[in-house]
């Protein structure tokens, strides 16, 4: 059981792991010991989420969201085959509570009449500065 915040826990049936040998340098260890961890979420399947959150939860995975709708978390940061498990599960609660926080709706708003009449005050100064700037007529 995954806890994400009080009132939303993942069961274990939609997480499945496995483990495998890290990349990159790191002697005898990384050759011999499965350390890295592949999480798999099932969140078009799981019936702990609300439509609105697995359409904001598919926009936040990006790459990590596969064609049958499940997220896949890799963690391979340290030798500890279980700290890497933590941060896996970790990072799949973090963009599990970002999705289901919704987001504010935008209020449109007018500008107030004193920076309406300021703007054009210095737009026409502007325009006055910009009319002097032509040639200087002979004078008779």
């Amino acid at each position: 059981m995954l806890w994400i915040d009080d009132t939303l826990a993942i069961a274990d049936w939609e997480l499945s792991e496995s483990f495998t040998r890290s990349q990159g340098p790191g002697g005898q260890n990384v050759n011999k010991v499965s350390t890295a961890v592949e999480l798999r979420f099932e969140a078009e399947r799981s019936p702990h989420l609300t439509p609105p959150v697995k359409a904001r939860l598919k926009r936040l995975a990006g790459r990590k969201w596969t064609l049958d709708g499940a997220i896949v978390i890799r963690a391979e940061e340290t030798r500890s085959q279980l700290r890497n498990r933590e941060l896996a599960r970790e990072r799949l609660a973090e963009m599990i509570r970002a999705a289901l926080v919704a987001p504010k709706r935008r209020v449109a708003t007018k500008p107030t009449l004193g920076s309406q009449r300021r703007r054009l005050a210095a737009k026409t100064v502007r325009g006055e500065v910009k009319a002097l700037r032509g040639r200087v007529g002979e004078d008779e």
